[in-house]
């Protein structure tokens, strides 16, 4: 099985009230976001994170990494070389990208920790994306929200689990009219 995730922040305790994480404090939230990994992924699945798996942690990566099941493949995000010096990446990761094209079987997917407005094969694949969080205040929320093509797969918006392709998009869709719905509110 192929499982998506990213923006875990393992480590960082002002994620927490950063993006309103239901958590007392980080040894809470990184237990949780664990077990939670560990309840859908089994040794033999693949898991693509995109990016900031930890930041401000003062558990060592390896700690962390040894705990976590799957065949991991890391997209680097924007907090990951802090703590990418201080593991053992060769033991830990099937592989480690910047960007990268891959297939679930079914869907052609881009990967990148940020969100692109259009990348190679932009009319047959999907941009799969973190970095954002659960933000929708910026600018660049108005063109992902009217896309049908793009999926965020932190966690803040898939419920601290790792996420199948599906249930990535169905989170998604959810997310969306959700944040449609607040923002109407607010609007009136």
């Amino acid at each position: 099985m192929i499982f998506f995730t990213s923006d875990l922040h393992l480590g960082h305790n002002n994620i927490i009230k950063h993006c309103n994480r239901p958590f007392s404090s980080v040894e809470e939230m990184d237990e949780t976001l664990i077990v939670n990994w560990n309840s859908r992924v089994g040794d033999g699945d693949s898991v693509y994170i995109l990016g900031d798996l930890m930041f401000r942690n003062t558990v060592p990566p390896d700690e962390y990494l040894r705990r976590l099941k799957g065949k991991k493949h890391l997209i680097v995000g924007n907090h990951d070389r802090y703590w990418m010096k201080d593991a053992d990446l060769d033991k830990y990761f099937c592989s480690i990208d910047n960007l990268l094209y891959m297939t679930t079987g079914k869907e052609q997917c881009v990967l990148c920790h940020y969100p692109m407005m259009t990348w190679p094969h932009v009319h047959r694949s999907y941009m799969v994306f973190g970095h954002i969080h659960n933000n929708t205040d910026q600018a660049f929320w108005r063109l992902i929200e009217q896309s049908e093509v793009m999926f965020n797969a932190g966690v803040d918006v898939n419920y601290f689990f790792p996420v199948t392709f599906d249930e990535m998009v169905a989170n998604n869709i959810e997310f969306k009219r959700q944040a449609a719905e607040a923002a109407e509110r607010a609007e009136t």
